[in-house]
C-alpha cells in the first residue's frame, strides 16, 4: 500500500487527516497550504487530493469542496505515517494517581482501569476481565443453602471473586463441605483453572477415588463447579463521552453503538482478537466487520501476569480520534495494570 503514494502525497494525506482529527470539518486545499509548510500551491494540493480520492484515501462529503479521510486513509495513516511518542511524566502521574488507593479488590482495579482510560482519553474505556480458564486458583468455599443446593465462592490469585449456585442429588452436611473445601484448597492451589480441570480428571481416574467417600464428593463437586465456562466480564466506562463527538449526532448510529455496549459480546470478540497479538492493536471501522461500531475505532492492548496474557483493555472512539494521544494512554495503562495485579497476587 505504501508504494502507491509518493512523499508529496503522503505529506498531504497526513496534513488532511491531522487537520480533520482536530476540526471534524472537511479540509480544502487552501487550508492545507495555509496551515502546513509544504511549499506547494493550492492548485497542486488540489490535484493531489483528487488523486488520493481516486485511490480511496479521501472522500468528498456532499457538495463540499473539502475532503475527509476514509477508513483506508486512516489505516494508511496509522500503519505508515503516525508518530507516537511516550507519555510525559505528568501524564503518567495523572494515570498513576487513579490507582493510589490501597486495598482495592481485583474487580475494582479493572473498573478503575476503564475509568482511567475514559477520563484521560475522553472517549469510552473498556476492560475485559481475565478468562476464567486462565485465572489461578487460590481458594474455594462451599456453603450449604438448602438440601441439594450449594453456593460456591471461588477466589483467584489476583483477587477476582466468582459465585455460582450448583444443585446436586445428595445432601452434604456443612462440616463435610468444610473438609472438601480444605482438601481442594490444599490440592489445587496455584493451578490455573484449565490445570484444575485436568487434575480433577486425573484424580477421578485413580482407584483410590473409588474407596474414599470424601474424595469422591470433592471431585464430584469440583466437576460441577468447573465444567462450564463462565461468561466473559467486560467493564465499560464513560460510554456517554462518545456522544460529545459530532459523528454521533446521527440518532441511528448512536443507537447501534449503545446496543453494542449493552450486548457486550461484540466487544468480547474484538478484545479476544487483540489477545493473540503483542503490543497495541488498532481496529478501524470495517476492520471489525461489525456494523454496530461503524465509524468507530478501537485501540487495545493486553495486560498480563508472570504467567502471560490474562486480559485486554482499550479505548473506543470515533475513527477521527487522535491516535498519537490514545495509543500511549492505552499502552501505559495496560502495563501499569499488569504491574499492580502482579503485586496484588504476591
Amino acid at each position: 500500500m505504501s508504494e502507491e503514494l509518493n512523499e508529496r502525497s503522503r505529506r498531504i494525506l497526513e496534513a488532511i487527516i491531522e487537520d480533520y482529527i482536530g476540526t471534524a470539518e472537511p479540509i480544502g486545499s487552501r487550508a492545507v497550504t495555509r496551515r502546513h509548510h509544504l511549499s506547494l500551491s493550492p492548485a497542486t494540493v488540489r490535484n493531489v487530493m483528487a488523486d488520493l480520492e481516486e485511490m480511496g484515501y479521501l472522500i468528498s462529503p456532499h457538495t463540499s469542496a473539502g475532503r475527509v479521510p476514509t477508513e483506508k486513509g486512516y489505516r494508511f495513516y496509522v500503519d505508515s505515517l503516525l508518530r507516537v511518542g511516550p507519555l510525559t511524566s505528568q501524564q503518567q502521574k495523572k494515570i498513576e494517581d487513579y490507582y493510589c488507593r490501597k486495598g482495592m479488590q481485583a474487580e475494582e482495579r479493572l473498573r478503575e482501569a476503564g475509568k482511567v482510560l475514559s477520563a484521560i482519553s475522553r472517549y469510552t474505556g473498556i476492560v475485559m476481565a481475565p478468562r476464567f480458564t486462565t485465572t489461578v486458583f487460590r481458594q474455594i468455599e462451599f456453603i450449604r443453602l438448602s438440601q441439594g443446593r450449594i453456593l460456591v465462592v471461588f477466589v483467584s490469585r489476583s483477587g477476582l471473586v466468582q459465585n455460582k449456585i450448583i444443585e446436586i442429588d445428595e445432601d452434604i452436611a456443612p462440616r463435610e463441605l468444610e473438609q472438601i473445601s480444605a482438601y481442594l484448597n490444599h490440592t489445587l492451589g496455584g493451578l490455573t483453572i484449565q490445570q484444575v480441570k485436568e487434575r480433577i480428571i486425573e484424580e477421578m481416574a485413580k482407584e483410590k477415588a473409588l474407596y474414599d467417600k470424601l474424595l469422591q464428593r470433592a471431585l464430584k463437586l469440583s466437576q460441577e463447579v468447573f465444567q462450564e465456562e463462565a461468561g466473559e466480564q467486560v467493564f465499560i466506562e464513560g460510554a456517554s463521552n462518545i456522544l460529545d463527538q459530532p459523528e454521533f449526532a446521527d440518532l441511528e448510529r448512536m443507537k447501534r453503538l449503545f446496543r453494542t455496549f449493552e450486548q457486550k459480546s461484540l466487544l468480547v470478540e474484538l478484545l479476544d482478537k487483540s489477545q493473540s497479538a503483542e503490543g497495541v492493536n488498532i481496529f478501524i471501522g470495517s476492520d471489525t466487520e461489525y456494523s454496530g461500531i461503524s465509524g468507530c475505532s478501537l485501540v487495545t492492548s493486553t495486560y498480563s501476569s508472570s504467567r502471560g496474557t490474562i486480559g485486554s483493555l482499550g479505548v473506543i472512539g470515533p475513527t477521527r480520534m487522535p491516535y498519537s494521544v490514545v495509543i500511549p494512554i492505552v499502552d501505559y495503562t495496560a502495563r501499569l495494570l499488569s504491574q499492580i495485579l502482579e503485586h496484588d497476587s504476591e
